[in-house]
C-alpha cells in the first residue's frame, strides 16, 4: 500500500481506494498494480484461513469443479488477497480460488497481502460479494444486515455503496423477517422472491412454514400463493367482530398487495403494519407521500 495512503486507515475504504474500490480490487489482483498496495507473493493454502465476513454459505458446485479442473491445467492466475494474522493469513477476497486450489491439490497459491483494519476487511468483503457475486436473495439480505449494524449505514447510504435502490434494500432486508426454514427454502432455490413477499404478510410462523412446504411441493405459482395468502383463515375475536362488506375486503386485500405489509381495516379504522422506521418510509414512498 502506497506510503501516502496508510494515513487514510480506519478512515474506510474510500479513504484509500476512492468510491470506485471494486474497479480498484480488479486492478489489483489483474495486474502488476497489485505491487503498489500491498506485497506480491506465493502463500501455502494450509496457512490461508476463511474470511468471517464471508456472505455466502452455499458455493456452487459444478463451477467449483469447472474452476479446479483449469488451475489444475493452467494454475492459478489471479491472485487471491489476504491480510496477515498471528498464525497465517486471512482471506480477503478469492474464496473460490482458494477451495478450487485445494481440490486441485496444490500447496501455494499466488497472493496479494494487504494492510487492512478489521472495518476495512468487513467493508470491502461484504460490499465485493454483494457487488460481484450471485448471492442468494437470503445472503444477500444477511450481507446488508451486517454492514448496516457494523459499518453504521443507513438503507439509503448503502443502497449508493452497492449500487441498488434503498426499495430494493429494504425488501431485500425484509426476507429476514421470515421463520428459518422459509428463509431456507428461499435459500435452496425452492422458492422465489414472488413467494418470499406473499409470506411476509403471513403473521403466524407455522401458518408460514406449511404454506412455504407446500409451495415447493407442489411448484405453486406466485399468483396461487396471493390467493392463499388471502383466503388464510383470521383468528377469531372475542370482541363481536366487525362484518366487512365484499368491497371493503377486497380494499383490504388490495392495499397489502401493493404496501408488501399487513393492512386491516375495520370500522372507521385502516391499520397499517411496519417494522421500523425504514419500513413506515418504504411504505410511505408507495404510498406517494411526500414531504414538503
Amino acid at each position: 500500500m502506497p506510503k501516502d495512503e496508510k494515513s487514510g486507515l480506519g478512515s474506510g475504504l474510500d479513504a484509500i481506494f476512492g468510491p470506485n474500490f471494486s474497479d480498484i480490487i480488479d486492478d489489483i489482483q489483474n495486474t502488476a498494480m497489485g505491487e503498489e498496495y500491498g506485497q506480491k507473493t506465493s502463500v501455502r493454502l494450509s496457512e490461508v484461513h476463511s474470511n468471517p465476513y464471508q456472505p455466502r454459505t452455499v458455493f456452487d458446485e459444478k463451477k467449483l469443479e469447472e474452476l479446479t479442473r483449469s488451475i489444475k491445467e493452467h494454475g492459478v492466475f489471479t491472485p487471491i488477497l489476504v491480510r496477515p494474522t498471528v498464525n497465517g493469513y486471512q482471506l480477503i477476497a478469492g474464496e473460490r480460488r482458494v477451495k478450487a486450489s485445494q481440490m486441485a491439490g496444490l500447496d501455494t497459491i499466488p497472493a496479494i497481502i494487504m494492510d487492512f483494519t478489521d472495518e476495512q476487511m468487513m467493508e470491502i468483503s461484504l460490499l465485493e460479494n454483494i457487488q460481484r457475486e450471485n448471492l442468494s436473495p437470503v445472503e444477500e439480505a444477511a450481507a446488508y444486515k451486517q454492514l448496516m449494524e457494523n459499518l453504521g449505514y443507513t438503507q439509503e447510504i448503502l443502497g449508493k455503496r452497492v449500487g441498488k435502490s434503498r426499495e430494493h434494500i429494504s425488501n431485500t432486508l425484509r426476507l429476514l423477517r421470515l421463520p428459518e426454514h422459509v428463509q431456507q427454502l428461499i435459500q435452496d432455490e425452492k422458492l422465489t422472491m414472488g413467494h418470499a413477499r406473499c409470506l411476509i404478510t403471513v403473521e403466524d410462523e407455522e401458518q408460514a412454514n406449511k404454506l412455504a412446504d407446500k409451495i415447493a411441493e407442489e411448484g405453486l405459482s406466485v399468483r396461487q400463493v396471493e390467493k392463499m395468502v388471502r383466503n388464510l383463515k383470521k383468528p377469531a375475536r372475542i370482541a363481536v367482530p366487525y362484518v366487512q362488506d365484499s368491497a371493503t375486503a377486497y380494499v383490504e386485500r388490495n392495499l397489502q398487495h401493493q404496501l408488501q405489509t399487513r393492512v386491516k381495516i375495520s370500522k372507521n379504522t385502516i391499520t397499517i403494519s411496519y417494522s421500523d422506521v425504514d419500513d413506515l418510509n418504504r411504505i410511505l414512498e408507495a404510498m406517494g407521500y411526500r414531504q414538503d
